[in-house]
């Protein structure tokens, strides 16, 4: 494999393609924040602005400021888009909303943490780009609200009756696993530790179930498997993504038994999720193998695919494991041939599970400038490491 060529793809895709297809037709410029809803070519098919993918937004731009190069043009936009969240993404007390109208009218109710976690990266990266203090403040506020609410994630807004059963998920111990180590700068070195603690122990002793060695989506109150729709559900693309925060971690604690431990878990979630019949990874399984109720449940999606590649690449970085590079590859040619569009930038995110292309959106309720070029900047960045040490 030639690790420089390869870098040089997925540094041509980010820098040529990506990033100039999201700044150039994202941006409101009359009213600020991002469209994200962005057919085939670019064009806006709908004005609606959903603050998980503008915070995402306004993080990637931050990133790429403080990670890549000090370009202003990136700058300015993750600015925009912050100061535009900042008037009109929250209620006044960092409740952050899920969706607002184009000019930041609610459109629906601050229940959903995710759009905490996000604004949480959004504004502790932008501050680090600008040394913002109240940047800063933000991020913290928020972050200690998204703490307050772990055991109860959609607070008043949640829709269960009173005694019914009671599940915990994956997503949010493994979404703090990442957003713990964004804001590192911005906390207590003692809270942050015992933050990061936390998260990996729900993560590695709680979800991931030694038995099935695999990463279950949800638990019981007590941590038991449990016997219905919602506990059966297997998520293979949050398994690997969360992997690769495990490792960073692993790496940020000097805990190579950690790191291992993420190899091992990323690589049977790939097998388990991998398509022998057409190919790609399955988006929903079961984990007793019976019917899932989600139409999509046997889609390709991209974000599943990409966080595939940093986490089998940055097993390979990490620890040298031939098979993480074996299955790089395979993932990479999957992901190369199908979700890559080659009259327009961007990729294609919603695929069937033959692997056509389903939906020839760019962007949505859900993609946004987000797991394209955050999965392309890394890959980037660990095959430039990796062909230096060649």
């Amino acid at each position: 494999m030639d690790f420089k060529q390869l870098a040089q793809q997925y540094k041509t895709e980010l820098l040529d393609k990506v990033l100039p297809f999201w700044l150039n037709n994202s941006q409101d410029r009359e009213i600020g924040g991002y469209f994200t809803c962005l057919d085939r070519d670019g064009s806006v098919y709908d004005t609606d602005k959903f603050i998980w993918l503008q915070c995402r937004e306004v993080w990637m731009f931050a990133k790429l400021y403080n990670t890549v190069e000090k370009r202003q043009e990136w700058l300015d936009c993750a600015v925009q888009g912050a100061e535009f969240l900042k008037k009109y993404g929250h209620d006044g007390h960092y409740n952050w909303y899920f969706a607002i109208d184009r000019e930041g009218h609610p459109l629906v109710e601050p229940y959903n943490i995710f759009s905490y976690t996000f604004a949480t990266i959004a504004y502790g990266q932008l501050s680090i780009a600008t040394g913002s203090e109240e940047y800063a403040d933000i991020a913290r506020k928020t972050f200690e609200i998204v703490l307050s609410r772990v055991d109860n994630p959609k607070s008043r807004w949640n829709k269960a009756a009173p005694g019914a059963r009671a599940l915990k998920t994956f997503d949010l111990p493994m979404i703090l696993c990442n957003v713990a180590l964004e804001i590192e700068p911005l906390v207590d070195p003692a809270f942050l530790q015992k933050t990061i603690e936390d998260c990996i122990h729900e993560v590695v002793d709680v979800f991931y179930q030694p038995q099935l060695g695999l990463i279950v989506e949800a638990l019981g109150k007590d941590g038991e498997l449990v016997d219905c729709l919602d506990g059966r559900k297997m998520n293979p693309g949050h398994a690997i993504e969360s992997t690769w925060f495990l490792m960073d971690l692993g790496k940020r604690l000097n805990r190579p038994e950690l790191i291992n431990k993420a190899v091992e878990i990323s690589l049977a979630e790939v097998k388990y999720g991998w398509d022998e019949k057409y190919e790609g990874i399955f988006y929903f399984m079961d984990r007793l193998g019976k019917p899932r109720h989600e139409l999509e449940f046997d889609q390709k999606l991209w974000w599943v695919h990409i966080e595939t590649l940093i986490s089998l690449l940055k097993g390979y970085q990490l620890t040298g494991n031939k098979e993480c590079l074996e299955w790089f590859e395979r993932i990479h040619n999957y992901t190369w041939s199908h979700f890559t569009d080659p009259e327009y930038p961007e990729w294609y995110g919603y695929l069937n599970r033959q692997g056509e292309v389903l939906l020839p959106l760019k962007g949505g309720k859900w993609k946004g400038c987000f797991h394209v070029p955050r999965g392309l900047m890394n890959c980037w960045l660990m095959l430039e490491e990796i062909a230096s040490r060649k």
